[in-house]
């Protein structure tokens, strides 16, 4: 997965390992057994907790208010560059 905060790149990590990523001090994700979801965020509605989770097969979960993405990407997959080009 991919995750950036605010259009910057904070990190990418592996599904493949459990483990809990701090987003700064807004927003937690965890990644277990393949997928991942977002346990914890600071934001008053809280949507970003209630999406379903990612896995290898695609998908994005989104925190507007703390302009948190964390995206499903391949493996030398630039999926930015895949929305730019769609978004024009």
């Amino acid at each position: 997965i991919r995750i950036t905060v605010d259009g910057e790149v904070y990190g990418e990590y592996s599904l493949e390992e459990d483990q809990e990523i701090a987003i700064g001090d807004t927003n937690i994700c965890r990644i277990q057994d393949g997928r991942a979801v977002m346990t914890e965020a600071n934001c008053p509605d809280q949507l970003c907790m209630h999406q379903r989770a990612i896995d290898a097969s695609g998908g994005t979960i989104i925190c507007l208010p703390n302009k948190v993405v964390i995206e499903a990407v391949g493996a030398g997959t630039e999926a930015q560059d895949d929305f730019d080009s769609i978004a024009g």
